[in-house]
């Protein structure tokens, strides 16, 4: 195992496009499967209800950096599913997305990492969650920015 999860897609939607779907909280939500509270700012917290099927759980997103059109991050608590447990107490990962424009399209990366820093019972199986999750996510990103132009 690593400390963290690359992956990369080509969509077919302008950098702009992307953007707005990760960055736009009620877009984020469509293509996430997550209810969101209030819009991503730098330095703030926005709380959220995961809506997908059988991982319906409260979630949260420490949002760090917007550089529009280029660059987005946040930190969460992996795979913290479980209403019983106070995940508080661990140190979250970083999500960051870097968007580029290229031929066609844009080429959207997502890194997560920190996952060294995840206790050591839950991290198997968060990392392995995670790394079918976000294969799984640049698939709905995918289907969201192709059939909504906006």
């Amino acid at each position: 195992m690593t400390d963290s999860i690359e992956k990369q897609i080509e969509l077919k939607a302008p950098v702009s496009r992307v953007w707005k779907a990760l960055t736009d909280h009620r877009e984020f939500g469509q293509w996430f499967q997550v209810e969101l509270e209030g819009p991503f700012v730098p330095g703030k917290v926005t709380r959220g209800q995961n809506t997908y099927p059988g991982f319906e759980h409260a979630m949260s997103f420490m949002i760090v950096k917007m550089e529009p059109e280029r660059f987005f991050s946040y930190r969460w608590h992996p795979f913290a599913i479980d209403a019983s447990i106070d995940y508080s107490q661990e140190e979250p990962t970083l999500v960051e997305f870097t968007l580029e424009a290229i031929s066609g399209g844009t080429l959207l990366r997502v890194v997560e990492s920190g996952f060294d820093k995840v206790p050591a019972g839950r991290r198997p199986e968060a990392f392995r969650m995670h790394e079918g999750g976000w294969e799984a996510q640049l698939k709905n990103i995918e289907r969201h920015v192709s059939s909504n132009v906006s």
